[in-house]
């Protein structure tokens, strides 16, 4: 069988450009807006309530369910939190898995498709136009194999537009600048922070081989993925949040579907193997997490 081209086309570069470009002109008219006052709390609601929801869309669904199966669900379950993800305009789900897998195989390293080698912009967004495509063949060939995942994955652009028509209908056209671009711009802008941010500045609570970094503003902002370091030492934990004071919004949503049973097989890191690889060994580790 013959080896796809993983170089992205004119087309593909173009319309990653526009996908990025478009919601930052959005964040100007809506600063305009803002400005004007002809924005009220209505808006702002409805931003911050769709923020959320796109954000553990791509923390719990794309990433800890789908990229490190760190635990199963209800097709239901797993349907909603894909669709949630793919609102974030971030590119269909099984592509952003892979990327994921070849980010962890190769984490910065030249192989890296966000490698912090090549600059902060890079890691941060340049490696989407420059960067290759997602190598399906060596990194989670699995999803396609996956029905759910591949429809969610294949009808992506239609969940983006219910993501855009929902904040249209309920508060007009300032409800889709606000709750639906400005929403776009601010997430996505947080989810590469973890790429270029938390490879860069922060502190490192566990041993690893690579930059990860935790940073609490990205923790809070990321619904816990700014636990960088954590995620790295242990990949498939459902918890990225080790200590009680390292916020993980993203953990205590997946607690609360275990304990009513929507999910199961959540993955949890012993208290001794966190303690093997502390980088400043303490007596105890205070989490509920690591039960």
């Amino acid at each position: 069988m013959q080896r796809r081209s993983l170089e992205k086309t004119p087309l593909e570069k173009t319309a990653v450009v526009i996908s990025v470009v478009v919601p930052l002109i959005a964040v100007f008219i809506a600063i305009w807006t803002l400005w004007e006052q002809i924005v009220g709390w209505r808006e702002l609601t409805i931003m911050l309530v769709g923020y959320v929801l796109t954000a553990i869309g791509i923390t719990i669904g794309f990433h800890r369910m789908l990229t490190h199966r760190s635990f199963e669900g209800y097709p239901a379950v797993r349907f909603v939190f894909l669709a949630l993800g793919s609102m974030a305009l971030q590119g269909p789900c099984h592509e952003w898995a892979s990327n994921h897998i070849k980010h962890h195989a190769h984490t910065d390293e030249e192989e890296d498709p966000h490698s912090p080698l090549h600059g902060f912009v890079h890691s941060h967004l340049g490696w989407l136009v420059s960067g290759p495509k997602p190598d399906f063949e060596k990194y989670g060939k699995w999803m396609l194999k996956d029905p759910l995942v591949m429809f969610v994955g294949r009808t992506w652009y239609i969940w983006v537009a219910v993501g855009l028509i929902v904040p249209y209908l309920l508060a007009g056209w300032t409800g889709l600048l606000w709750g639906g671009l400005v929403r776009i711009f601010l997430l996505n802008h947080v989810t590469w922070s973890v790429n270029s941010v938390c490879h860069t500045f922060g502190n490192k609570m566990f041993t690893t081989e690579d930059e990860s970094r935790n940073n609490w503003a990205v923790g809070l902002l990321a619904m816990g993925e700014g636990w960088h370091n954590n995620h790295h030492a242990f990949p498939r934990s459902a918890f990225h949040g080790m200590r009680w004071y390292q916020f993980d919004f993203s953990s205590y949503v997946i607690w609360t579907m275990e304990k009513v049973g929507l999910v199961w097989n959540v993955q949890r890191v012993p208290l001794e193997r966190l303690e093997a690889r502390l980088a400043r060994p303490t007596a105890t580790i205070p989490t509920a997490s690591a039960e």
